[in-house]
């Protein structure tokens, strides 16, 4: 966003509308033994074309590697429209919609973002977003608590093939609610939870995750395990990649009833990976239970002529309740982020989604065929996927990370830490965004790091 220094005399302005004689005067309660007179660890002033190009150099230091991790953000094509759009000052600083005169834009990006998320997830509505997808399931799992009337429990079962960050993320959130996260084991032959496996008399909990694809890549028997679940009056709650849902089932026509709740990550939709963020959560329910959503939700009505109108509504939030009564007390919308999904989603459509979705499951399959011809690489799991696959090195994860680094290449995610069974276990992903070419070189690469 450009930068409009203030002149001299406007500053001078200003300071003698308050009544100031300089900017000093502005911090005059700091005690003079705490002010310093020189920053002498501060650099000399620079002009902005020296600091760009500093920034440029050290952002080359880096380097552009090839990156075939995924574990939770993926890398995506994003037009270049999706960012010049929503970095107009409109957007890029644009406050929080409370008072809707003023803010019908805003408002209504986010009630188109809030119909594509329902559409995509096959359920009734869909919130203003949340942090990111880790926050949004703990958000997910205090909304089944308190949504399921049927269940006494507090009790939550969370299969060990969710991202291990969420799993984290939710017990620190929930556990000082007396809320218990009871883990799940899954077919190491597989890398999915088998229904077989669940108990007949699981007692009574409040909800059961499922993830789809799981944090393997893997796709879960979605259907049976929310009928399983709905057997035994619990609600689902589904944490789903949503570039997938253009392939495969939307979570509102799981199983019988369908799931319950859905959230997980939005970042796939026209936002950078960026070290990590910020991205954003995104969460949706059935009609029944949007009482007990949490976050802004925006409606669209009428006004007395018959105008289009957009406004918040069913702000259950501690700015406007009290904190006790409120859905949620540290969720909020990602404005920025959910602008820039919305652009991307309208300019992709759905058939974007789709090709992109079915383009990244196609480039991972051919990479896998050719990881299968290569010495010293297994692949562990035989079932369906969707863009990752779990692969078994002969040596170290960690140091053929290192070494495939030194090839400018982020190899994937190491799962020796958090799935020790697995043994030097690999996770491995492929987007749209790699050629062939790409893909024979990682696996070139990777070969002759395992056989040297």
């Amino acid at each position: 966003m450009p930068y409009i220094p203030h002149t001299d005399n406007e500053v001078e302005e200003m300071l003698k509308r308050i009544g100031v004689n300089n900017i000093s005067d502005l911090f005059d309660e700091i005690p003079k033994e705490l002010m310093q007179t020189q920053l002498t660890d501060v650099p000399p002033r620079a002009s902005e074309l020296e600091i760009n190009q500093h920034m440029f150099d050290c952002a080359a230091q880096d380097g552009i590697p090839l990156c075939f991790a995924g574990g939770g953000a993926y890398e995506h094509h994003i037009p270049a429209a999706v960012w010049e759009v929503a970095t107009r000052g409109e957007f890029y600083s644009a406050y929080t919609p409370y008072q809707a005169e003023a803010s019908q834009g805003t408002l209504q990006l986010i009630y188109e973002y809030q119909t594509m998320i329902s559409s995509l997830t096959g359920l009734d509505v869909s919130n203003a977003s949340l942090y990111d997808g880790a926050s949004g399931l703990a958000e997910a799992i205090l909304m089944a608590v308190r949504a399921n009337r049927k269940s006494k429990s507090k009790r939550i079962l969370v299969p060990k093939t969710v991202n291990p960050a969420y799993r984290k993320t939710a017990h620190a959130i929930v556990k000082n609610q007396q809320i218990s996260i009871e883990t799940l084991d899954y077919d190491i032959t597989q890398g999915t939870i088998d229904p077989a496996s669940l108990p007949t008399e699981p007692g009574d909990f409040a909800a059961l995750v499922i993830p789809q694809p799981n944090f393997f890549g893997s796709l879960e028997e979605v259907d049976a395990l929310t009928d399983w679940a709905h057997s035994h009056n619990a609600l689902v709650i589904a944490v789903v990649n949503p570039m997938s849902l253009a392939l495969l089932k939307a979570p509102g026509a799981w199983g019988t009833k369908g799931a319950d709740i859905a959230c997980g990550e939005g970042q796939p939709f026209g936002i950078p990976l960026s070290s990590g963020g910020p991205y954003f959560g995104f969460m949706c329910c059935k009609q029944q239970y949007a009482r007990q959503l949490p976050g802004r939700i925006v409606g669209r009505t009428v006004d007395l002529e018959g105008k289009i109108g957009y406004t918040l509504t069913l702000q259950a939030r501690e700015q406007h309740i009290r904190r006790s009564k409120a859905t949620s007390n540290i969720c909020t919308n990602q404005g920025l982020m959910v602008t820039a999904a919305t652009i991307y989603l309208s300019i992709m459509g759905f058939e974007g989604i789709k090709q992109t979705a079915l383009e990244s499951h196609q480039n991972t399959k051919y990479l896998l065929e050719k990881l299968q011809q290569a010495n010293g690489i297994e692949s562990l799991f035989q079932g369906p996927f969707f863009h990752e696959v779990v692969v078994k090195l002969s040596k170290p994860t960690a140091q053929v990370i290192e070494d495939m680094a030194e090839a400018n290449i982020v190899a994937g995610v190491s799962l020796t830490k958090e799935y020790p069974e697995l043994g030097e276990a690999l996770s491995i992903c492929a987007t749209e965004t790699k050629t062939q070419q790409d893909i024979d070189y990682f696996v070139e690469q990777l070969n002759a790091c395992l056989n040297s």
